[in-house]
Formats: C-alpha cells, structure tokens, sequence
C-alpha cells in the first residue's frame, strides 16, 4: 500500500503536462489541467525499494520489461519530467546507486565493444549512409540527415583552418567519415583509432577502398597507447563521454602532449552546463562507464593541459533533431530489427534515443565543440570567425 502511495506521489509531482496514469490495480487518475497528453499504464507493482535505489534504473528495466506502457510520445513524456522542479529526476533519494566504473585499458575496451560491437548490420539500419554516430549539423533546416553528417564534418575540419600535407589524429574514430574526408578532400595525413572492432574493420576495408593507403592509418588502439609523433590538428568527436569522470585531465593532458606546438584541436562532445552528472539507466545498459563533464569541469582540464580555448559553440538543438531523426528511421525499419533483436532490446534502443532526444530539447544536457590551441588563444587562426563560414559557403 505504501508503495503505491508514493508512486502516486510521483507521478502527480513529476511532470508538467496533463497526464492519464492507470496502475495495476486498474484505477485511472488524470494529473494536470486539459486533455491528457501522453497516457501512462503500470502493469505490475513497482517497488519502493527499487525507486529509492535508483528511480531511472527502475523505471527504464519496468518499460524494457512491458511494465510500463506509454501510448503517446516517450520523448514529450521525459521531457515533461525534466520541466517539472519537482521531478523524480532531480530526487536526490532515488539515486543512491550507480554501477561501479573502471577505466582502465582493458575495461573502457570492453564499455566501448559493449555499444559500438553490437554489429554494423544494426547500425547500418538507421544510421544514414555516412555511418556517423554523432550529432549532425543542420545547417539549412530542410537538410537530411546524411547531408547534416557530411556538413558536420566539414565544419570541423574547417574550424582547423588545416592546410594539406599535414597531420591529423582522430581520436575515437568511429566508422572514419571525419578521418577519410580530411585525408581525401583536404589532403591530410591522417591516423584514426578506435576501440571497437567492428569499426575498425570498416574503416580498413574503406581505406583500401577510397585507395588512401599512405594518407589514412587506423589502429585498433587505446588513445592512451598512442606512439607517434606530434601532430598538427586533432579531432575527437563523442570520445570523452567514455573516459569517465576520473580519465578527464589525462585525456586532455594527451591531447596536449599529442599536438605540435602551435597545433589546434577541436574537441566535440556531450557537456552539460550545470555541472557534470552520471545517469543509472543509461551507465547500466547503454554506455557502461559513461560521464557527462560539466562545461566548468572541461574548461578547468583544458586550461590545466596547457592550451587555451579558440573558440566555443553550442550544438544543442542539432543534437535533439539528430536524435528525432534516428529514433524515426528506427521505428521504420522495426521489422529488420526484430529479425535480429527481441522486444526487450527494442524496448530499451527505442528508449534510449528518446530519453536523449528530450534531454537536450530540455537543456539537462549540450552538446559543445571546443577549439582548443596549444599556446596563446587561436595564435595562428583567422582573426574572426568568418573563415570557417565562408568555407562552408563555397
């Protein structure tokens, strides 16, 4: 009985849109004014225990289970709970655990194999063409989603102000978009690695493709092993969310260590604003040793490696549509998923992309991508920032 008292509790606190709830025992409560908008069902008891231990991991297993059904939008739905002051999200009585992080060499591989090792044929599936893992960059609002991947990269690798016959290392290479389109279209020497071995065997088999044997090496490698020398430019999009709250300074200090003198590097990634934050659910089933830095913790790292910040630019908004769009085209391609995936994976994939997706509509988390130079702000960039726009227009 107490239990579902504060489950009731719960519900009626932690969301600002009108809501239909209707627990196990069949009785329907409507919380909020107006029509409701997203329409909640318990179907089994949920323990009091468990919230108090972690709410999202109790909540998150009960929809992956079918505990909980929503009809209406999982994104609308988390998005209302980050509104809400008075959220279970921001209780900080329901989440006392967190599942125990190592990042050491061996385990950040197997984090990394544990996400990025489910296998190509999944990705493929809604990923667009480019196979890029990270937030887009619409730079129309009409763009695809393969054309937003391809206008990301260049305006990255267009930030780097790079020249050709120069030196770049992408550090968590992904499936080698930014690597190959730097060493094929602006004629840079490139080095990629990557934990995972399935990216690693595609990028490979790219390279020999593209016939840049000579311009792009990747390594299945941990960043920290790295033994070459100094280069002019780094990249790193969507790594340091993996190296945990403790492998932060030293994944700065080795940019630092791996960068030339007057070398830049532009460093894209999840940062929240309010200050760094773990979350139980996705630590647990999505990202094992994931940590969200806060904006502050970053800029403290960056400055304590030695180099300076060139430039800062906020991608928030890019990431929700880049979510939106992959949530979309996994939810078309449901019948090839279900071919090699159960309903409980589905479930989770499914959640999983909307709860981010709300995350950023909502602020709880950014997306930032930092220029940083190895010396004296920007020393040798253009004196505005209109250099990186107006290659982008040509």
């Amino acid at each position: 009985m107490l239990d579902n008292l504060i489950l009731k509790k719960l519900m009626k606190s932690s969301f600002n849109i009108p809501l239909e709830v209707t627990y196990p025992n069949g009785k329907t409560e409507v919380y909020g004014e107006g029509v409701p908008e997203v329409k909640v069902k318990f179907n089994k008891d949920i323990s009091l225990k468990d919230l108090r231990k972690n709410a999202s991991i109790t909540l998150g297993e009960a929809y992956m289970d079918g505990d909980i059904e929503v009809e209406g939008s999982l994104q609308k739905l988390i998005k209302a709970a980050y509104d809400a002051h008075d959220s279970f999200l921001y209780n900080k009585h329901l989440k006392h655990f967190l599942p125990k992080q190592d990042h050491s060499v061996q385990e950040s591989q197997n984090d990394v194999q544990s996400h990025y090792d489910i296998g190509n044929d999944f990705y493929k599936l809604w990923l667009d063409p480019t196979m890029t893992y990270s937030c887009a960059y619409f730079e129309k609002e009409n763009d695809s989603l393969e054309k937003a991947q391809i206008n990301k990269v260049h305006h990255i690798l267009h930030k780097l102000d790079s020249h050709p016959g120069q030196t770049l290392l992408d550090i968590g290479c992904g499936w080698g978009t930014l690597m190959l389109t730097a060493a094929q279209d602006y004629g840079l020497s490139v080095v990629g690695v990557t934990l995972s071995q399935e990216q690693y065997d595609f990028v490979s088999k790219r390279i020999k493709e593209l016939g840049l044997e000579g311009k792009a090496e990747v390594y299945l490698l941990d960043y920290r092993k790295l033994d070459h020398v100094p280069f002019d430019y780094i990249t790193s999009v969507g790594m340091f969310e993996h190296v945990g709250q403790e492998g932060l300074a030293e994944y700065f200090q080795r940019i630092s260590q791996y960068l030339k003198p007057e070398g830049v590097a532009l460093i894209h990634g999840i940062t929240r604003q309010q200050g760094g934050a773990y979350n139980g659910w996705i630590n647990k089933y999505i990202f094992p040793g994931g940590y969200v830095p806060g904006m502050n913790e970053n800029l403290t790292h960056i400055i304590h490696a030695g180099m300076q910040v060139a430039d800062l630019e906020m991608l928030r908004r890019h990431y929700q549509k880049t979510l939106e769009i992959w949530d979309s085209n996994f939810k078309a391609v449901l019948p090839e998923v279900q071919k090699i995936h159960d309903e409980r994976f589905i479930r989770m994939w499914d959640l999983y992309l909307q709860a981010c997706a709300a995350s950023f509509e909502a602020g709880n988390i950014d997306v930032m991508q930092f220029l940083l130079s190895k010396g004296p702000s920007g020393k040798d960039l253009p004196m505005t920032r209109n250099y990186i726009y107006e290659k982008e227009i040509k």
